[in-house]
C-alpha cells in the first residue's frame, strides 16, 4: 500500500472540532490546554468522573489514554497509571465508552485517543475507527507508527474522518521534518524533551526556537508537552505555541490522591480538576 500523501478526495469528513477549537483559541487571542488521562485510571468510574469533568475545568482538548502494557515512550507516573488502570480491568473498547460519554456531556470538546499501536491491531483497525468514530473521537496520536507506517492506520484514519496527529522532537531535523509532517492533521504535537515523559522540566529558549522552526513547514497549530506542570511554564509555552500540553502531572495528581490500597480518596476529582483548573488559567494569561 502506498504512504504517499492523503488528497482532499480520499479523505473522509472531518468532524472539525480539533481545527474549530484552534480557531477559537486564534480569536479569544489565547493558548490552549491540552489535557491527558489515563482511561480506567484509577478505576473506570474515577477516571470516567475526572475526564467528563475536564471541560468545565478548562481543558481545550482531552487526550484519552489507551492503556498497554509495554508504554516505551511513557515515563514512571503514566506507566504506572496505565497498570492500574489495566489491573482494574480497562480495555480499548471500555476506553471508547469513556470518550462516548465524554461526547455525550460535552458536543464541542475536541477528543484525542493516545496510546500505541498494539491494542488498536488486535481490536482490528476498520472496526477501531468505525466504532472511534461513532463515540465522537477526533484525533489518534499513536507513537510507535512512523510516517514509512501510514498505511497500517494514519491514511485509514484520515479516510475515516479522524485526524492523525504526529510527534515532532528535538532530533526531528529539516531533512526529516517534511517526512514526519506529510500526513499529519489537526495538530502537531511537539515533544519538548528528549527521553521518557515526565521525567525533566521543560526548558523555554530551546522550545521557541523549536516552535519557530516548525511553523516554518506547517501550517498546523502546534501544542507542546513533556515537562509542564506548573500554570506558569503553561503559560510560558503558550507564548509561542499554541497550546500546551499537560500529562504526566496530571496523572501524578491522581496518584497524589490514591489511599494506602491504591483506591480513590473522597477528594480526588476535585483535587484533579482544580489543578486543571489552574493550568487553564496560566494558558488564558499567556497572550493578554
Amino acid at each position: 500500500m502506498s504512504t504517499s500523501p492523503i488528497t482532499a478526495d480520499e479523505a473522509g469528513t472531518d468532524s472539525g472540532r480539533i481545527k474549530a477549537r484552534f480557531a477559537q483559541l486564534k480569536a479569544e487571542g489565547r493558548g490552549g490546554l491540552v489535557t491527558f488521562v489515563t482511561a480506567g485510571d484509577p478505576t473506570y468510574e474515577a477516571s470516567l468522573e475526572i475526564i467528563t469533568g475536564l471541560p468545565k475545568a478548562g481543558a481545550d482538548i482531552i487526550e484519552i489514554g489507551m492503556p498497554f502494557t509495554d508504554p516505551m515512550a511513557d515515563g514512571p507516573a503514566i506507566q504506572a497509571a496505565g497498570l492500574r488502570a489495566l489491573n482494574g480491568g480497562q480495555t480499548l473498547p471500555k476506553t471508547i465508552e469513556i470518550a462516548k460519554a465524554l461526547r455525550d456531556s460535552d458536543a464541542e470538546v475536541p477528543i484525542v485517543l493516545m496510546g500505541y499501536f498494539n491494542p488498536i491491531y488486535s481490536y482490528g483497525v476498520e472496526r477501531f475507527l468505525t466504532d472511534a468514530r461513532a463515540a465522537g473521537v477526533d484525533g489518534l496520536i499513536v507513537v510507535d507508527l512512523p510516517p514509512e507506517e501510514d498505511a497500517e492506520l494514519c491514511i485509514p484514519a484520515m479516510r475515516a474522518g479522524v485526524n492523525f496527529i504526529r510527534l515532532a522532537t528535538p532530533t526531528t531535523d529539516d531533512k526529516r521534518l517534511p517526512k514526519v509532517l506529510q500526513n499529519t492533521s489537526g495538530f502537531v504535537y511537539y515533544v519538548s524533551i528528549l527521553g521518557i515523559t515526565g521525567t525533566k522540566d521543560i526548558e523555554d529558549a530551546p522550545v521557541q526556537a523549536a516552535v519557530e522552526r516548525l511553523k516554518r513547514h506547517t501550517d498546523l497549530p502546534i501544542a507542546v508537552g513533556f515537562g509542564i506542570k506548573t500554570p506558569e511554564q503553561a503559560s510560558k509555552i503558550c507564548e509561542s505555541a499554541e497550546a500546551a500540553v499537560v500529562g504526566s502531572a496530571i496523572v501524578g495528581k491522581i496518584k497524589d490522591n490514591l489511599d494506602a490500597q491504591g483506591k480513590p480518596t473522597p477528594g480526588l476529582t476535585e483535587a484533579v480538576l482544580s489543578y486543571v483548573s489552574a493550568l487553564a488559567a496560566g494558558v488564558r494569561g499567556a497572550r493578554s
